[in-house]
């Protein structure tokens, strides 16, 4: 990957990670049965992440996270029904872990920050691996829900690039499988953004898109009843 923003990030991770490190990244993110975990999805946080910066305490180990977090992103079971998305969370944080060289702390609290996608609402700091953590936490798991705070075109293209990664679902489970959950993230977005800064940036646009969807779902559901 030669954008900018992923050069500048990975130059001041490289050395705490072993030498096939990026080259694990780069294969996955390039894996062309991804839509929207791409990399385009790795930049577009980590350019939110230098605006948002001044809420960082360690923004590398924030940026180390970004990095792996959809590194496994397995759409279809072997069995060939949905893949738990916590199975691609876990393994992602597994992968991460073979590919570090971060001292011990640190390693465990980007693994943290990893583990957390798995459970967006709930997810909490267990352990403050250093002062600020927790915050460092929940500025990674609000730049990972940024995108629900674009502007509508996009916002529409990222949903579109995420059905993508389901060729093998009928579209109405789909929309069926999505309906429940964007009615969960509009009705609560603004405890969906943790920190104030994002939530000011983001909820309010993320609510009206999620109710947007939502209800053409709805709509395109009923019409096909």
């Amino acid at each position: 990957m030669s954008a900018p923003i992923i050069t500048a990030h990975w130059s001041r991770l490289a050395d705490r990670h072993d030498a096939s490190a990026f080259a694990v990244l780069d294969k996955n993110y390039r894996d062309p049965a991804r839509g929207y975990h791409d990399w385009s999805h790795i930049v577009d946080m980590l350019t939110k992440l230098d605006d948002l910066t001044h809420l960082a305490t360690r923004a590398d180990l924030i940026a180390a996270a970004i990095f792996w977090h959809d590194s496994v992103f397995i759409t279809r079971a072997s069995g060939g029904g949905a893949r738990p998305d916590a199975d691609n969370v876990h393994d992602s944080a597994a992968l991460f872990a073979a590919h570090s060289r971060f001292p011990e702390a640190e390693a465990a609290a980007i693994r943290d920050m990893i583990l957390a996608t798995a459970q967006h609402l709930s997810a909490h700091a267990k352990r403050e691996y250093y002062a600020g953590f927790a915050q460092d936490l929940d500025l990674f798991l609000d730049l990972d829900l940024s995108a629900l705070g674009a502007a509508w075109p996009v916002f529409q293209n990222n949903y579109a690039r995420i059905r993508s990664e389901y060729p093998w679902i009928d579209a109405a489970d789909f929309d069926r499988q999505r309906q429940g959950m964007l009615g969960k993230f509009a009705a609560s977005c603004e405890s969906l953004f943790r920190l104030e800064e994002p939530r000011r940036l983001w909820a309010a646009t993320a609510r009206e898109n999620c109710q947007r969807t939502h209800d053409e779902i709805v709509q395109r559901l009923g019409a096909s009843a």
